[in-house]
């Protein structure tokens, strides 16, 4: 939000100095973007002259011309100016040699066709002033000035531009209006409001019989009617200039007007040329297959919760937000039919964001815009167009109303103090309430009605925040409340750290992954029709239309990002995510709509608990490339199922799961190979698969062949509970190999789990170092080996005892899985 200092010093007595501008503008809490002074955007010389002369220089095809101008000096300086928009007595602006205009355009004397200009006389465009360059700018008759004088205050570049970042409960602060109301509070100044103006109310006969049909997207409609407008008149200087500084382009009287007002009240107008409109105009939502040609030429579908002005039943305007180009004021335009009306920000706000049409006006309409306001608006406006247009008011005035009054809210006297912790009386907390524009009664508690401009005004807390506010926010003292001892991570926070360092040791990396998920993830993991992870939920309001679902697995988040890995040039990647999956719950009916004024009751909050999806946590491994790089020593090792599986046993060792607890065996789940899938069982519980990806899931996904995943269910996995520190035995430990030849299909953790079994308190720990299988072990077998660690916590193990404890290792894998000694 652009404003001159000028425009607010009409309706507030605010200094010039910015050194007291900007704090009081903050401390109101608008933030200062800027303070411009315009009168350095021109540096040197700018004056006013009045032209003697005007001569045509012969032999020049263009209109090119020769002036004698009166700068206030003893002889008239020669200017060449190639406009031909003044006379001789009119008085302009001329930048003499040694002026540098806006964008750097340095003034010097320098000979053209023939003759020396000694100067320059100035367009708008070349001043900034607009964007009109065909012709110069003439002053005013009316001006209070001479030849020589400074001509920044008659171009209004003696003012200061104060640029403002006003955030969206602060609508009212998108206006002169409401910046010079804030700035009387911040200065202890009279205020002088713009729309405190007589006009007068609604006559029995409308200008133009107008029909509201939605009064809950429009609750007020007001029109007025100027007629017998010169369609050539132009907007006065001071109005072009004070546009401009606000950022808006001058474009014609009618529609500068309404601009005008815009900035000036925060009411968003429309100006219709009577002429081209027929029939009634309607306002209603628009129907399905309408469409509208806006003022910037796009022809628009039309959605059924759009809110359009109709002539004759057709759309002619999308309300609030942008005119149609079959109404718009024209050139010729002579008789002015405005509108001023009040829309629901909500439709406004969906209407801009489905059209992409932020215009200046829907900005302040979905921000929140007085109700109160079109009246005296359009008595504004008619005033001006009379004024400046030599038009004819029509005394007939429409105003559909139909907007409800605002609620009162409850506000005990001692609130403001309770929450700021600061000793406010009941006095101060009325006079600030009053100041801001509220209607206040009653003692304790207070009753407090909202001014119309203030929409964001609807709780205690907004009240309280009001006193506070104008208070002074630095009257609040900085204490930080003592924070209270806390009880550590939690088990379940322990343990997903414990994991995430584990697997970031093992050498996989860490991603965060958004839990938003393409409905065609699910297809590329080919999941079945009746896998339970495809009953996906569905966002109401996603961040992007392209990714609407929760996820219901890590896998597809996952390989989206290993695919966007590889495809930046990475070969060897191991990637790793410990977070929330979303499952939903099959309840019945709606969940209650909870309130915030108070606590919901618990019967509520076990209710809408039955709706919320079940968040277990997963951790999910994805891996690609080599597991061991090549190198001078040697040749790399790719990445496999085994590798894979092996992260999940990082995994569940860091969650505390006992070794002894975790079973592997064939497994067949989407999106892996059937053939190279291992289900992950802890205490005969599947909590998780692990092995390679199915070739058709990688072609899916743009994945290298042999991609390997792993995803395991940790809130499926039972806490343990504290595992004291073992004992280490200062003893040397007995090393026996053993190889057992068993049936081909047996798992290796069920031969390792009966040594483990067998060998009884003795056996520090078990490791399988080979497999092979030959025809000579016969066909379905396979041979295992492991090294098996015996070791005494008391003593040094003699041969005779390690042999026994191995031999027993032995006779019990022999019972369990029908295993032999090779060679034995």
């Amino acid at each position: 939000m652009r404003v001159p200092l000028s425009w607010l010093r009409e309706y507030v007595d605010a200094p010039a100095d910015p050194a007291v501008l900007e704090p009081a503008l903050v401390r109101m809490g608008l933030e200062v973007e800027s303070i411009v002074d315009l009168a350095a955007t021109v540096d040197g010389p700018l004056v006013v002259g009045r032209v003697s002369t005007v001569d045509q220089l012969p032999g020049v095809k263009k209109s090119i011309r020769y002036c004698l101008v009166d700068v206030g000096e003893r002889e008239p300086r020669g200017i060449v100016c190639g406009a031909t928009n003044f006379v001789a007595g009119d008085l302009v602006v001329v930048a003499l040699p040694g002026a540098v205009l806006p964008g750097g355009f340095a003034i010097a004397a320098r000979k053209t066709y023939g003759k020396v200009s000694d100067g320059m006389i100035c367009s708008a465009r070349e001043l900034h002033l607009g964007e009109d360059h065909s012709g110069i700018v003439v002053l005013p008759s009316t001006v209070d000035a001479t030849p020589g004088d400074d001509a920044r205050g008659a171009l209004g570049l003696d003012d200061l531009v104060i640029e403002l970042s006003i955030t969206a409960d602060r609508g009212y602060c998108l206006s002169v209006r409401g910046i010079a109301r804030e700035l009387s509070h911040a200065l202890g100044r009279p205020y002088r409001d713009p729309a405190a103006i007589e006009a007068p109310g609604a006559t029995d006969e409308p200008p133009y019989p107008v029909r509201v049909e939605d009064p809950i997207g429009c609750d007020r409609f007001a029109a007025r009617l100027v007629t017998g407008v010169d369609p050539d008149a132009v907007s006065p200087q001071w109005m072009r200039s004070r546009l401009v500084h606000a950022g808006v382009r001058s474009i014609s009287l009618a529609v500068d007007i309404t601009n005008y007002l815009m900035i000036e009240l925060g009411q968003p107008m429309h100006a219709f040329d009577r002429d081209r409109i027929t029939g009634e105009l309607v306002v209603r939502r628009a129907r399905p297959g309408e469409r509208l040609v806006t003022l910037d030429g796009v022809d628009r579908a039309l959605d059924e919760e759009d809110m359009v002005i109709c002539d004759g039943g057709v759309p002619i305007s999308l309300a609030a937000v942008m005119g149609g180009a079959s109404s718009e004021v024209a050139d010729t335009t002579s008789n002015v039919l405005f509108e001023a009306a009040h829309w629901d920000p909500v439709m406004v706000a969906r209407t801009a964001r489905r059209h992409r049409l932020f215009s200046e006006a829907a900005k302040r309409w979905e921000r929140g815009v007085d109700p109160t306001l079109p009246l005296a608006a359009l008595e504004r406006a008619v005033g001006l167009l009379v004024e400046y247009g030599g038009g004819t008011a029509d005394p007939r005035v429409g105003d559909l109303d139909a907007v409800r009054p605002r609620a009162a809210i409850a506000l005990p006297a001692s609130e403001p103090s309770r929450i700021a912790g600061v000793s406010y009386s009941d006095s101060q907390v009325r006079d600030s309430l009053v100041a801001v524009g509220c209607a206040v009664t009653g003692t304790d508690p207070l009753t407090v009605t909202p001014p119309p401009w203030r929409p964001d005004l609807t709780d205690p807390a907004d009240l309280v925040e009001e006193v506070v506010r104008l208070q002074g926010y630095d009257e609040v003292p900085t204490i930080l409340p003592l924070a209270p001892p806390g009880r550590g991570r939690t088990p379940r926070q322990r343990r997903h750290r414990s994991v995430g360092r584990a697997l970031a040791e093992a050498g996989y990396v860490e991603v965060l992954s958004y839990p938003f998920v393409a409905s065609g993830v699910l297809d590329a993991l080919g999941l079945p029709a009746d896998d339970p992870r495809r009953s996906a939920l569905r966002l109401a309001n996603p961040l992007s239309e392209e990714e609407p679902e929760l996820r219901t697995t890590l896998l597809g988040p996952l390989l989206g990002t290993l695919r966007r890995n590889l495809g930046r040039g990475l070969r060897d990647v191991g990637l790793y995510e410990v977070g929330p999956v979303f499952l939903p719950r099959s309840a019945d009916g709606e969940p209650p709509v909870l309130g915030v004024a108070d606590r919901p009751s618990d019967v509520d909050l076990e209710l809408a608990d039955e709706f919320v999806p079940d968040q277990p946590w997963h951790v999910g491994v994805v891996l690609s490339g080599d597991a061991e790089p090549a190198g001078w020593w040697g040749a790399g090792r790719p990445a496999g199922w085994a590798d894979a599986i092996e992260a999940a046993r990082i995994a569940l060792a860091a969650a505390g799961v006992p070794d002894a607890s975790v079973e592997v065996r064939r497994g067949n789940r989407a999106p892996w190979h059937p053939g190279r899938c291992a289900e992950i069982l802890v205490d005969g519980q599947p909590i998780g698969y692990a092995g390679e990806l199915h070739p058709a899931v990688c072609t899916a996904m743009e994945l290298s062949r042999r991609t390997c995943a792993a995803e395991l269910d940790l809130d499926a996995v039972p806490y343990a509970a504290p595992v004291p520190a073992p004992p280490i035995s200062g003893y040397p430990p007995a090393l026996i190999d053993v190889a057992l030849v068993v049936p081909a299909g047996t798992p290796a953790t069920d031969v390792e789990r009966a040594l483990a079994d067998g060998a009884g308190a003795l056996l520090e720990s078990v490791r399988l170092f080979d497999v092979y299988a030959s025809d000579q072990l016969g066909a379905g077998r396979k041979s295992l080996a492991y090294k098996l660690t015996f070791r005494a916590p008391d003593r040094t193990l003699t041969a005779q005892e390690a042999v026994a404890a191995r031999d027993a290792a032995v006779a019990e894998a022999a019972d369990r899985v029908g295993a032999t000694l090779r060679g034995a």
